[in-house]
C-alpha cells in the first residue's frame, strides 16, 4: 500500500501519465496543479512497445525541466509489480510494458497503478476528498472502475487490481456478458460499451416506436449507443428513460456494495458517461442505494476534478514516489 502521508516536495516538478483505451494524456506539473498537457488517441498498432514510445515521445514534447519522477494512471488490469498492461479486455494488445522503458530513457522513478486508484488518490489531494481518510472514486465511462483510500491507505492488492469494482456480479444467471467474459457483473449493465447489449434485452417484446429512441435509431435496435439513448431520455422518451431508470437501480447495486465492503465517507463518480449525463447518472444512484446497504450512506457527488481525476492523480502519485 501507498500511504497517503507521505509529504510533498513542493518545489520539484513531475511528470504525469494517464493511459485510457481511447487517449492518452500527458501532463507536467507540481503540488499547484498541472501545467502543460497533451492528449492523443492510444497508440495500437505499434506492438507491445508502442505505448511506451507513444508517451516518451508526449513527454519529451513537454518537457522544459528535468523531472523528479513518472507517475501513471492505466487501464487495466495491470501488473503493479511489474509495472505492465496485462489483459486487459478494452484494448487489443496484451501484456505492455509502461515503466522498464520509461526509466530506461529517464532514469527516473516511475510508478503504475490503476486509472481509478489514480483517481481517487487525485480526489484526495486536489479534489473533494482532501482532508478525508476513506473515500472511493468510480469511473462510468467505456469501461466501470473504482479506486478506494481506507485509513488513509491506497488499496493496491498483490497485483494492484483491488478495487476491480466494474467485475462485481450483480446476476451471476444473466445472459449478459462483460467485456472480461464473466456473467452478470456490474460493467456488463452500465458502461458506455454495454449500455446497447443491456437496452436490447429491455426493449425485447415491447413496443416501442413514436419516440426519440425509435427516430434515433431508424427502429434498429442494432442502432442503439450509449449517446442516443440518453439523448432520447432528455428529450423525454419514455422507452430511453425506463433503460435509463434500470441501468440507475444496477448502479445503486453496485455503489452499495462499495459502500458495504469500504465504508467511505464520499464516494466520487466520473467518466464520460456519468459527467455528459450527471442528473441522469446520480440520482437513480441517490434514490435507490439506501435499499441495498447495511453501513451508513457517505456523501455521493461527480466528481469536481471532471475528466482531470485519472492524470491529477497520477500528478499525485508522481509527487509521493
Amino acid at each position: 500500500m501507498f500511504s497517503i502521508s507521505t509529504p510533498l516536495f513542493f518545489k520539484l516538478s513531475y511528470i504525469a501519465v494517464d493511459i485510457g483505451a481511447t487517449n492518452i494524456r500527458v501532463a507536467s506539473g507540481n503540488h499547484n496543479g498541472l501545467k502543460d498537457k497533451l492528449t492523443e488517441p492510444t497508440e495500437k498498432n505499434d506492438g507491445t512497445y508502442g505505448v511506451s514510445r507513444q508517451i516518451i515521445r508526449l513527454i519529451d514534447s513537454i518537457l522544459f525541466e528535468e523531472p523528479t519522477s513518472i507517475g501513471i494512471g492505466s487501464i487495466g488490469p495491470i501488473n503493479h509489480n511489474l509495472g505492465m498492461i496485462t489483459n486487459t479486455p478494452n484494448y487489443p494488445i496484451n501484456n505492455i510494458p509502461i515503466t522498464d522503458p520509461l526509466i530506461d530513457n529517464y532514469k527516473i522513478p516511475v510508478t503504475l497503478v490503476n486509472d481509478c486508484a489514480a483517481a481517487v488518490l487525485g480526489e484526495q489531494t486536489f479534489g473533494a476528498g482532501q482532508g478525508l481518510d476513506n473515500l472511493v472514486y468510480i469511473t462510468i465511462s467505456t469501461g466501470l472502475g473504482g479506486g478506494a483510500i481506507v485509513d488513509g491507505n491506497l488499496l493496491l492488492g498483490k497485483d494492484g487490481n483491488a478495487v476491480e469494482v466494474g467485475h462485481f456480479t450483480l446476476d451471476p444467471d444473466s445472459e449478459l456478458i462483460c467485456g472480461c467474459g464473466c456473467k452478470g457483473h456490474w460493467e456488463a449493465y452500465s458502461c458506455g460499451n454495454n449500455i446497447p447489449a443491456y437496452a436490447r434485452t429491455l426493449l425485447e417484446d415491447r413496443e416501442w416506436q413514436n419516440g426519440a429512441l425509435y427516430r434515433l435509431t431508424g427502429g434498429h435496435p442494432s442502432n442503439l449507443s450509449s449517446e442516443n439513448i440518453f439523448t432520447a431520455a432528455r428529450k423525454g422518451d419514455k422507452h430511453a428513460d425506463r433503460i435509463i431508470k434500470e441501468i440507475g437501480v444496477k448502479n445503486a447495486i453496485g455503489v452499495a456494495n462499495i459502500i458495504n465492503a469500504y465504508d467511505p465517507e464520499l464516494i466520487t463518480i466520473g467518466g464520460s458517461i456519468a459527467l455528459n449525463n450527471p442528473e441522469k447518472i446520480l440520482n437513480p444512484i441517490l434514490e435507490n442505494v439506501g435499499k441495498y446497504t447495511i453501513n451508513k450512506l457517505p456523501e455521493i457527488k461527480i466528481t469536481p476534478l471532471v475528466d482531470d481525476a485519472v492524470i491529477m492523480g497520477a500528478l499525485a502519485l508522481a509527487m509521493q514516489i
